[in-house]
């Protein structure tokens, strides 16, 4: 039978094709959900919502944990899907996995236990404030950590009563729905679904007016996009989107340790992390030695194959594209810059000194293994720079000075400042980021307020 190029077109427009970033080879092929399957399972999930609503939180936080074990018992599975369709490291993805396990778990614990609170009224009534869920959740998840940021998301809206669309990344389609698959078995028909799709098909999900409450994790263009549909529906909007995270070196620091700080907070997961290291700025008395002990180590991370590929070549390219506007501007690539030869979409660790504000790789996130480096004179002028920032998301600095910590934190206007530690933090934290990098707690116990609302009750008695 012959194929028409329009068919061929058709079918291209409706599958999403995914490809290894390793080495090229083909995961395979799954097709998008269509418009009309979209709005049917929101139906779904509104019709299945007043029972779920009316189940105890006891029960629910059962229904989750026993979706938690179902996942922990499949974890080498799902990592190795992980690893094919992202390019993350066998570890990574498996550490990933096992991060949602535990995310999972802690919602089924945190839920039933969520209080309300009780108001000081009369003697003779009873005043309180009585959370409950919010109703149909669309959540839209990312690629770059998607079973660990789709399990906290998922996880809390169910613990708290929504039922819940859930849209994958489409560069990780397989992944999401076979995370679906596990999870969705443990709870009444309905409550949790799974479509596919890119951009179109999730702005059917999140523009739907039978939607209340969307959340999503992902870039700033595609948040912002959500924002401007969400607005005409009035569901409640929880998002963290990108980031333009500096870092700080201040004088004073061990140098050597300071280039592991920027290496580990730009390279890992080859800066496919929303608080990756963007951008660095760096004190004059000690750049020189930091720029080579940063440009050793990203040498040292190539050597030892610790960078991962981009997710794919079209996030190669854009990094790359970053890269070389620097470069034509007077940045210098004394690291990588350059993309390698072969199959997948590997890109080197890379650092750029001589950079200047007004590059792209200074002002937007670059999301890859790319270090910028800015020198500037003093520490007042490294946090001016470093507060000269659209985004929110998070910061770090590196400093013997306890004043210059405290300055940090105030000046900053991000959702977490890091001292001494570019990815340090106690667990249970629940940030809430700023400007163009979302609003809303995305994570920790918090994000059960986010995934509910609350109703004032005041009763009294009839009179005699």
């Amino acid at each position: 039978m012959r194929v028409h190029q329009s068919d061929t077109n058709a079918a291209a427009e409706s599958e999403l094709h995914i490809t290894n970033p390793a080495d090229g080879t083909s995961v395979g092929s799954i097709a998008k959900t269509g418009e009309a399957e979209i709005r049917e399972t929101i139906q779904r999930a509104r019709e299945a919502f007043p029972g779920w609503r009316g189940t105890s939180a006891g029960e629910r936080g059962q229904m989750l944990r026993a979706a938690g074990r179902a996942l922990a018992e499949r974890e080498a599975e799902v990592a190795e899907l992980h690893r094919r369709e992202t390019g993350k490291d066998l570890e990574g993805a498996l550490g990933g996995v096992r991060a949602a396990v535990d995310t999972l778990l802690q919602y089924s614990e945190l839920a039933p236990v969520h209080r309300g609170k009780s108001l000081l009224g009369s003697g003779t009534s009873l005043d309180v404030m009585r959370p409950e869920p919010r109703g149909v959740a669309a959540i839209v998840t990312p690629w770059n950590d998607p079973v660990a940021v789709s399990a906290g998301l998922l996880g809390a809206a169910l613990a708290m009563g929504n039922t819940v669309v859930h849209k994958p990344s489409e560069r990780c389609p397989h992944l999401g729905v076979l995370l679906g698959e596990i999870l969705a078995e443990h709870f009444p028909h309905g409550v949790l679904s799974t479509v596919t799709g890119g951009a179109r098909e999730g702005e059917v999900l999140v523009g739907s007016a039978e939607v209340d409450l969307v959340a999503h994790v992902g870039s700033t263009h595609a948040g912002e996009r959500i924002a401007r549909s969400v607005a005409l529906t009035g569901a409640h909007l929880v998002r963290e989107n990108g980031g333009n995270d500096a870092l700080i070196v201040d004088s004073g620091v061990p140098v050597q340790w300071a280039a592991e700080q920027a290496a580990i907070g730009a390279f890992t997961n080859a800066g496919q992390i929303c608080t990756s290291v963007e951008r660095i700025f760096v004190h004059r008395d000690i750049a020189a030695d930091f720029i080579d002990a940063l440009a050793a180590e990203a040498q040292r991370w190539d050597a030892e194959e610790r960078v991962p590929p981009l997710v794919d070549d079209r996030m190669r390219d854009e990094v790359h594209e970053q890269v070389r506007s620097a470069m034509d501007r007077g940045a210098r690539a004394r690291v990588g810059g350059v993309v390698p030869e072969g199959p997948g979409s590997r890109y080197p660790a890379t650092v750029l000194e001589a950079c200047t504000p007004d590059m792209a790789v200074m002002r937007e996130e670059t999301f890859g293994p790319v270090a910028p480096v800015m020198i500037v004179d003093d520490f007042a002028e490294a946090l001016e720079r470093a507060a000269a920032d659209e985004y929110g998301l998070s910061a770090s600095v590196l400093t013997p000075s306890l004043g210059h910590a405290h300055a940090a934190i105030d000046r900053l206007a991000v959702g977490t400042v890091k001292i001494n530690n570019v990815f340090g933090g106690a667990p249970g934290g629940a940030a809430q980021p700023r400007g163009r990098s979302g609003a809303g707690f995305g994570y920790g116990p918090e994000l059960l307020d986010e995934m509910s609302t609350v109703k004032v009750v005041h009763l009294e008695p009839v009179p005699e």
